[in-house]
């Protein structure tokens, strides 16, 4: 059990907000149950996710990243739930690399579990982030909120996106329960759900439901889902032309310019900001793990 406080930061990335955990030799057991109470907003910090940051070579799933990323990005939902990448929140990982003295202005590598990300801290704020190349399964995919269903583009950024076009983003509704999509088997572990609005030339708004968080102010890997799929929709492929394309992307926490090149990369450009620090009681955190089932036989599905 963990005795000593544990290290805590908050921070943000247009608003898509996550609580930082400082754990370079992957010393803190970190169970879903105990990441969820963390990410609670009532009964916790708060947060749409948890930034656990480890040292690449302590860690089993990044040891064969060691040598291109120092550091690892262990991702978690909001419910607990591990997930391959988030957009906004390496950026402010590597905001948290800044401010801790492991990195400087310039570029930096971060490992995530959808591979090294390359990452660039501008002097003035902005945080880069080489976000790799999107996949566009062919798989047709239907949306539905409601009595309005849409047809959705199903785009691959590392972890899976389906991209609704809609004439005005309130009829995404509340977005606090996933909305309906089939066929359920496109996404067998569960999808982020955009939700888009055009807002001028190559302009465009966006709600999402992220897998495992519900609604959240901000998904940078959605973000890039959507300028990919609102390309293809304008009929423009840069793998075609030879000439990039850029996307204003407004989030609900801000906006985001997301650019796709002829070879297929794609970088977000973004703000990312650390906004506080604390201490977690190791005996409030010691209480989120779940008891042996020997022992509490009737809280098994609790």
């Amino acid at each position: 059990m963990t005795t000593a406080p544990i290290a805590f930061l908050k921070g943000h990335g247009t608003e898509n907000d996550f609580v930082i955990v400082p754990d370079p030799d992957n010393a803190i057991d970190l169970p879903p149950a105990a990441v969820a109470r963390i990410c609670d907003r009532r009964a916790g910090i708060g947060g749409d996710g948890l930034l656990h940051v480890v040292r690449s070579a302590a860690h089993p799933e990044a040891r064969d990243m060691a040598g291109e990323a120092e550091w690892f990005m262990d991702y978690r939902n909001a419910d607990g739930s591990i997930a391959e990448m988030c957009g906004n929140g390496v950026r402010v990982f590597a905001r948290y690399l800044q401010a801790a003295g492991h990195v400087t202005a310039g570029d930096v590598a971060v490992a995530t579990r959808a591979g090294v990300k390359q990452v660039h801290l501008a002097k003035n704020g902005d945080v880069t982030v080489a976000m790799g190349r999107a996949r566009l399964p062919e798989d047709g995919v239907t949306v539905t909120v409601g009595d309005h269903s849409w047809p959705a583009r199903n785009v691959n950024m590392g972890n899976p996106h389906a991209v609704a076009f809609v004439e005005d983003l309130a009829q995404a509704g509340d977005l606090r329960s996933e909305p309906h999509y089939t066929p359920a088997a496109a996404y067998p572990d569960g999808v982020n759900i955009e939700f888009v609005a055009d807002r001028g030339p190559r302009h465009v708004a966006m709600r999402v439901h992220e897998r495992g968080s519900a609604e959240t102010r901000s998904c940078g890997t959605g973000a890039c889902a959507v300028a990919v799929a609102t390309a293809r929709r304008d009929g423009a492929d840069p793998s075609v032309t030879g000439t990039p394309v850029t996307y204003t992307v407004d989030v609900l926490g801000g906006t985001l310019v997301i650019t796709e090149h002829p070879d297929g990369e794609i970088d977000m450009t973004g703000p990312a900001v650390i906004v506080a620090e604390g201490h977690i009681d190791p005996a409030w955190f010691a209480a989120s793990a779940p008891a042996p089932a020997a022992q509490h036989p009737e809280n098994a599905n609790d």
